[in-house]
């Protein structure tokens, strides 16, 4: 049985979309994508309903799983998002270089921190397997490789002391803001993208507020007053964007990454905006359910394929920018760009859900 369209994999389909146009820098499109009048953007999105969707798995496990059953559950789905972001990967290099070859233009080889792969294979490629080495647009699938590593600490921390895992992880968060702690990158300098050790906060967010008790709980019965109050910093995250009134990190105290905004630390002004902007959108799901039907089921049909979509719409994402920089971007190309995007990745979630079809039979 296919799962019936929900606000969960609605909401996944929203981002994936979103994702996939603004992973084409300049695109027509990107201007209407939620990034452009929020402080967050679907990323927030993404990772937050991971923990809300690993919250129903968790849900569906019996009292009586052990630890080792737990291990063994998020196991296989660990190595499958590993084994998806190494075959993208690849491929995206292989799609750099033969648009190089293609297009006798060298300097695509250098875009989106590739040119290691191509000047220094022998580390570019340790560090791909390690995932210490990311390309530009294909970073955030390691940051969900190590957030799907921590789902059984995270499921046994809640089993065991649910009152503590929320102060843990926000415990964490703070430390690595604080001292601005990060993985780094290699061959080359630098640090993760989507720093794990402050996304995983948005994580456990999406967790605690799938439950039926506790802070989830909570917020289901004040919903109403938490909405009211959110609406202002939804208004002042609008006006931020679209005036430039950033916090200028020369005037901000130590430690500044608490009061600035900073996509890789998700810092807290980016963090509360997004639950701000949760909040206000929550009772949206339920009107478009009932007057666009078909959206609710075509965004639930790429939710519920999520991986797989992401995988295509990422490789998607850069044949558009290749599109776009041999025609120069001209509005009808990116029509074009979107129109054949969007219908792809509907064949990819179509072609996902065949497949589990012919399977059960």
């Amino acid at each position: 049985m296919v799962r019936q369209p929900n606000a969960v994999d609605f909401w996944r389909g929203f981002a994936l979309i979103s994702i996939y146009i603004n992973h084409i820098p300049g695109i027509y499109f990107e201007r209407f994508t939620h990034r452009n009048f929020a402080i967050s953007d679907a990323a927030d999105l993404f990772v937050f309903l991971a923990g809300w969707a690993l919250s129903l798995v968790a849900n569906k496990l019996p009292p009586e799983t052990t630890r080792g059953q737990v291990l063994l559950q998020f196991g296989g789905r660990i190595m499958k998002i590993y084994a998806a972001q190494i075959l993208i990967s690849s491929v995206a290099v292989a799609m750099l270089s033969g648009a190089a070859l293609v297009l006798e233009n060298p300097l695509l080889l250098e875009w989106h921190n590739a040119a290691a792969f191509f000047y220094d294979p022998s580390h570019a490629y340790i560090g791909l397997v390690t995932l210490t080495h990311q390309l530009g647009y294909f970073n955030i699938l390691p940051l969900y490789v190590v957030l799907i590593a921590l789902a059984p600490v995270i499921v046994l921390t809640y089993r065991a002391v649910p009152r503590l895992l929320l102060p843990l992880s926000l415990a964490i968060y703070l430390v690595t803001l604080s001292l601005q702690i990060s993985l780094p990158t290699w061959p080359n300098e630098g640090r993760w993208f989507f720093n794990p050790f402050a996304w995983q906060l948005v994580f456990v967010t999406g967790f605690i507020m799938a439950r039926n008790e506790g802070l989830g709980a909570f917020v289901r019965k004040h919903l109403g007053v938490l909405r009211i109050l959110s609406i202002p910093l939804v208004i002042a995250g609008v006006l931020i964007v679209q005036f430039g009134w950033w916090p200028d990190p020369t005037k901000m105290p130590e430690p500044k990454l608490l009061f600035i905004v900073d996509k890789a630390y998700e810092t807290p002004l980016r963090f509360l905006h997004f639950l701000a902007l949760a909040a206000v959108f929550t009772n949206v799901y339920s009107y478009i359910s009932a007057f666009l039907p078909n959206v609710v089921n075509f965004c639930s049909m790429l939710g519920r394929n999520s991986l797989n979509v992401f995988c295509v719409g990422s490789l998607l994402s850069l044949l558009g920018q290749f599109i776009r920089f041999v025609f120069n971007g001209y509005l009808l190309v990116d029509i074009i760009i979107v129109i054949c995007g969007v219908a792809l990745l509907t064949f990819t979630a179509w072609v996902s859900e065949w497949r589990k079809r012919k399977k059960r039979l």
